[in-house]
């Protein structure tokens, strides 16, 4: 039995009673309804010598699932729209309709690259709202693993960098770094990617054999290992100069745009929330906080990627640290198994590789949060590449993105 056919459509050659169009139109760049704001209107207007190109949403280098809609005059990029929304699942509505433990494995896939940190900053809210103070140990073991994370993290970032500058050997060499840190990760929490493993009051299990072994492996050559894998592009001549002088972001626009972690203080800007608002053990701890940029015109995208360099080697001080100093005693506070808290709210922010991140909750004293927001800096940062584009090259477009480090996953939620 075959459809009833309709002009300009055909029956499919697989399946009969699926209908086909005849004629398969081209992917318009331009939405197919009127101008809903001033912006929308003046972006898809066409002066002489313009015209537009999509980049994604398939695109292997948008660090997701990003569609960006570019308005070109020749090679020069004029304009820039970004279109989210592809990895949209209602994650927040998720976390309402779900209890308070159910909810830290609900957040891990939106920065999927440091899962850690979407756990940490929803579990510190709900901590507020319990008043539940947790053990120094499991501080200790949340700093160290999140640590471990930043760098993994930061790892796969210089790895992206290159890649999307062209080099391919970079980004083999970012992946080996990060799949020995996320083998120990493993070890402790069970999963590589998603962890799972911080929790209301405490972590999931104490430190182990295998974990303190890998760590400890790894730690008497991750300072080496690390210079050697910047020294292949920090003396790589086209990867210097290719980002050199790219994509400027200067302080007050840093501030204006609410830029967070390594992209403002690439700026000028020394704002650390592991500083600024101490949280965890954090406040006993020395680290530096590292800053490049601080000349009026700002920091450009190799300040960017310098600034993670950096990063890393105060990651490794701060893991050390916790190494030596990390007391005995309980990983987990005492509570209920189901968990109301009081009628209230709360915020809770930590320093996530890619900036602030932070949980904002509301509850009205049932097992599950009336209302939760998340504050993603992937999200606030990604309104930056329109204006660091500008008379840019199409060829850089991806280089510029790559900078601010974003990721789809927690842009979109």
């Amino acid at each position: 039995m075959t459809a009833p056919s309709t002009p300009h459509q055909h029956a499919s050659a697989d399946d009969p009673r699926i209908l086909l169009d005849d004629q398969i139109g081209a992917f318009e760049s331009v939405p197919p309804y009127p101008p809903r704001t001033e912006r929308e209107a003046e972006f898809y207007e066409l002066r002489d010598g313009e015209m537009f190109l999509n980049m994604g949403p398939q695109h292997p280098s948008t660090h997701g699932v990003l569609r960006v809609v570019l308005k070109i005059n020749g090679e020069r990029v004029v304009d820039l729209d970004p279109v989210l929304g592809y990895l949209h699942r209602g994650v927040e509505k998720l976390c309402e309709n779900s209890d308070y433990h159910h909810i830290i494995s609900q957040v891990d896939p939106l920065e999927y690259v440091s899962s850690l940190f979407n756990e940490w900053a929803p579990v510190m809210a709900f901590e507020q709202l319990l008043d539940v103070e947790v053990p120094r140990r499991a501080e200790y073991i949340r700093v160290l693993t999140g640590e471990l994370n930043r760098i993994a993290s930061h790892a796969l970032f210089m790895g992206w960098m290159a890649l999307d500058l062209g080099g391919l050997t970079p980004i083999l060499w970012s992946f080996i770094e990060r799949d020995e840190i996320v083998e120990m990760l493993a070890a402790v929490t069970g999963q590589r990617m998603l962890f799972n493993y911080f929790r209301i009051g405490g972590v999931n299990g104490d430190l182990n054999h295998e974990f303190m072994s890998r760590l400890g492996d790894w730690m008497s050559r991750a300072a080496a290992q690390h210079e050697a894998n910047t020294q292949l592009l920090n003396e790589n001549e086209i990867f210097v100069r290719r980002m050199r002088g790219m994509g400027l972001l200067d302080r007050d626009t840093a501030l204006r745009m609410a830029v967070t972690g390594p992209n403002i203080r690439a700026a000028g800007v020394p704002f650390d929330i592991r500083r600024a608002h101490p949280y965890s053990v954090y406040d006993e701890l020395e680290f530096n906080i590292p800053v490049r940029g601080a000349g009026p015109a700002g920091g450009d995208a190799l300040d960017r990627y310098l600034l993670r360099v950096d990063e890393v080697r105060e990651s490794l001080r701060i893991i050390d640290q916790c190494l030596h100093n990390m007391p005995d005693g309980p990983i987990m506070a005492k509570l209920p198994r189901l968990l109301r808290p009081r009628p209230g709210r709360a915020w809770a922010a930590v320093e996530a590789p890619r900036g602030l991140y932070g949980t904002y909750a509301i509850s009205d004293g049932t097992d599950q949060p009336f209302r939760m927001k998340i504050h993603d800096p992937s999200f606030v940062h990604l309104q930056l590449v329109g204006m660091l584009m500008k008379d840019n090259l199409i060829a850089d477009t991806m280089a510029v993105m790559a900078s601010l480090d974003p990721v789809m996953g927690g842009v979109d939620k």
